[in-house]
């Protein structure tokens, strides 16, 4: 089930959608994928076609070690707005926040995470995000997929000539969940920001 996620003080989910009701496959045309590192945020892009999805564009927004990490939350939502300007998606989909168990690496991802969303947000689009075991579940079948398991299925369900890298994979097969979710699919870890 759908779930709207509401600021941060309350955190209490509420129901967006009837149980019965499914949007049509269409209703979100073209929707992007966003996996959020600091060093390395993936993002694509699809489109939904019959018979299958097309793939638009998909990549790496890539920062070298030595830069700041202003340096690199800048080129993140610089890259992002590019991104949605030239291909214009109706609805985003992040990776959902995941358990670190190093305090340093949470708060990074946390930061890479804020800068993607605000480049998003300030577009107006709607966001959603999707556990990782969830999406891995929906690509691969397995909750705990290796990363080259997911990218060889998403090069499949969308007739890639070669499987993406790594991070542009994973936020391909984000894009492919929330597509299948607003087909036939019940992704219960889909939830709205």
């Amino acid at each position: 089930m759908q779930q709207r996620v509401r600021r941060p003080a309350s955190r209490v989910a509420v129901p967006v959608m009837e149980a019965g009701f499914r949007p049509a496959i269409n209703a979100h045309g073209v929707i992007l994928g966003i996996d959020p590192s600091l060093r390395g945020t993936g993002y694509g892009i699809i489109r939904m076609a019959k018979p299958h999805p097309l793939a638009l564009a998909h990549g790496t927004i890539a920062c070298a070690d030595a830069w700041p990490h202003s340096r690199c939350l800048a080129k993140i939502s610089q890259a992002l707005r590019d991104v949605l300007r030239e291909h214009k998606p109706t609805v985003c989909v992040v990776e959902g926040l995941f358990y670190a168990q190093n305090l340093q690496t949470a708060i990074v991802m946390g930061e890479a995470r804020g800068a993607a969303l605000a480049a998003i947000a300030e577009s107006g689009i709607e966001i959603f995000e999707i556990a990782p075991r969830k999406v891995k579940q929906a690509i691969v079948g397995y909750g705990a997929a290796q990363k080259s398991a997911v990218a060889k299925m998403v090069q499949r369900l969308l007739n890639l000539a070669k499987p993406p890298a790594p991070d542009a994979a994973d936020a391909l097969a984000l894009a492919l969940a929330h597509a299948q979710e607003n087909s036939r699919y019940n992704l219960t870890a889909l939830k709205r920001i």
